[in-house]
């Protein structure tokens, strides 16, 4: 395995991918209420000379004209009258200075603001004042009083240069409004012309900007990010050794510093898997050896178990019968001493091939027989209780035993066996003078599927033999005392053992003995258990 390079420090000047997104968005913003401004000040400014020329210049330059009209139809009446001396045609001249007061009023609402043009309105007006004031009043008042009297020539003579300097001052204005239009017009291409520009720009500087912002979303989130995921996939894929580098914002390097430090714990989980894996070998190897040695063990026992049976029974029946033929033929020449002594080697046999038929009993239990099937406790408790039939009555013992006792998966022959050993354990060990009574109880354990007790009033075991008596050959009372060889507790054990079980003795139960053991069901569903065992000194 190489060695991977340390993580890099955690970039704590970063921005996250949320706050890029963040200023991305306002940076937009900010380019939308820019652009929005401008777009807003040439649209108003190009609205403001788009009014003045509609609603000021051009109106002026034609209410001029109406203004000059005016005056030009005052000067006509005015002659007509002088030629006519006809009252009606001063109606025009009237009709004129009504005009010409409107026409002036309205020009000066107008060109409010602009006093140049004011100026030449002013000028106009004193020179139509002039005009009025030095031919068109004299000559009027003159041709009232009555055309006898004349008109005077050098009246008549201020007539004509008074109004061609007016008609000077109507060109003037003229070419003053012309250019005012102009300019206005001039202006107004102009303004159109920075809208056109601004908004070309706007939509230039959006696309450069959304350009922009799309190649740094891209840069600093969306290659990281994509980065990351190759490289995430990459150690995936069992490239365990690919070093993934923190790039990008910070979210995004803690993420990769996160994947980083869980590669790195692979990789030492992986080495050390692969150690174990070793040692599993070895060890595999190991068990296979001693699976082997077993083997051979058990060959080996096998044929100590067919020696004992056989080879090693035979001397002692020889011997047994022989001391016994020596007691029938020389009996009459021996002493008491000498029958006594062949009792204790008749003895002693039998007790060897008792001690040998105990010790292949034991040796058998789950090796010789094998089975595992469904089987009714109460049918093997039966069968255990017909083998005991003899001593029962002998004894007068009562056997106290539920109703129904539930099926588990087993060997029936060495379940009758449990029985028949622990049943007989209570007609042995009776108190004298009181009949042994036996009692069986058995219920749910959520713990080992069923508890099961088996209860008598017999001498009862001290505690600190509780462990002892399920030794093999343990024996606490002289053989004198009671018969056997110490190893049925023993098998006992073996056989709970074999069905996944386990077994003790009640300690706080003082009214005799209380076997307690365990014992699978083959029922899926077992009722939960109403009172679970709490430790082994407490049974139903």
């Amino acid at each position: 395995m190489t060695t991977t390079t340390s993580l890099p420090a955690r970039p704590t000047a970063r921005l996250t991918a949320h706050a890029w997104f963040q200023f991305v968005l306002v940076a937009m913003v900010l380019v939308v209420i820019i652009g929005a401004a401008a777009g807003a000040q040439v649209i108003a400014q190009t609205n403001r000379v788009t009014d003045r020329l509609l609603d000021q210049s051009q109106p002026a330059a034609a209410e001029a004209y109406r203004l000059q009209s005016a005056l030009v139809n005052q000067e006509t009446g005015l002659r007509g009258y002088a030629i006519t001396a006809d009252p009606q045609f001063l109606q025009p001249y009237s009709e004129g200075r009504r005009d010409e007061e409107q026409s002036v009023a309205r020009l000066r609402g107008l060109l409010a603001g602009r006093q140049p043009l004011l100026d030449e309105l002013d000028e106009v007006q004193r020179s139509a004042q002039r005009w009025r004031t030095d031919y068109a009043e004299p000559l009027a008042s003159a041709l009232t009083a009555g055309p006898t009297r004349g008109i005077d020539a050098a009246v008549a003579a201020r007539g004509k240069p008074l109004f061609d300097e007016l008609r000077a001052r109507f060109d003037t204005q003229n070419r003053n409004l012309a250019a005012t239009v102009d300019h206005d017009r001039g202006e107004l291409a102009h303004t159109r012309a920075v809208r056109d520009a601004v908004l070309a720009g706007m939509i230039a500087v959006f696309l450069l900007t959304g350009v922009l912002l799309t190649v740094l979303v891209r840069r600093l989130v969306a290659r990281p990010l994509s980065y990351l995921t190759d490289a995430s996939l990459r150690v995936a894929g069992g490239d365990f050794d690919h070093h993934i580098d923190a790039h990008g914002p910070a979210d995004l390097a803690t993420v990769a510093n996160a994947v980083e430090s869980m590669r790195r714990r692979i990789v030492a989980e992986l080495a050390s898997s692969r150690a174990q894996e070793s040692a599993l070998v070895q060890q595999k190897a190991d068990l296979d050896n001693q699976a082997e040695e077993l083997r051979r063990s058990n060959a080996e026992l096998e044929q100590f178990a067919y020696v004992a049976s056989h080879d090693l029974q035979e001397p002692l029946r020889k011997v047994a019968s022989f001391c016994q033929l020596l007691e029938k033929r020389y009996g009459a020449q021996l002493d008491e001493r000498g029958k006594q002594y062949i009792d204790f080697a008749v003895d002693g046999a039998k007790r060897m091939q008792t001690l040998i038929n105990d010790l292949l009993t034991f040796s058998r239990v789950g090796r010789v027989t094998d089975r595992d099937e469904p089987t009714r406790l109460d049918h093997t408790l039966g069968k255990a209780m017909a083998n005991l039939s003899a001593s029962i009555d002998d004894s007068g013992a009562s056997i106290e035993q539920p109703a129904e006792l539930p099926e588990i998966s087993g060997d029936p022959t060495l379940l009758t066996m449990l029985w028949q050993n622990l049943i007989a354990n209570a007609i042995k060990f009776r108190k004298p003078d009181h009949a042994p009574a036996v009692r069986i109880m058995c219920e749910p354990d959520d713990n080992a599927g069923w508890l099961i007790s088996v209860s008598d009033n017999g001498i009862g075991i001290a505690p600190e033999f509780a462990e002892k008596v399920f030794v093999i050959f343990q024996r606490l009372h002289h053989r004198d005392e009671y018969s056997g060889t110490g190893i049925g507790l023993a098998v006992c054990k073996k056989i709970v053992e074999y069905h996944g079980g386990r077994i003790w003795i009640d300690t706080a139960y003082t009214e005799g003995t209380r076997f307690c053991f365990t014992l699978g069901s083959v029922e899926p569903d077992s009722p939960p258990a109403t009172d679970p065992l709490a430790d082994e000194g407490a049974c139903p």
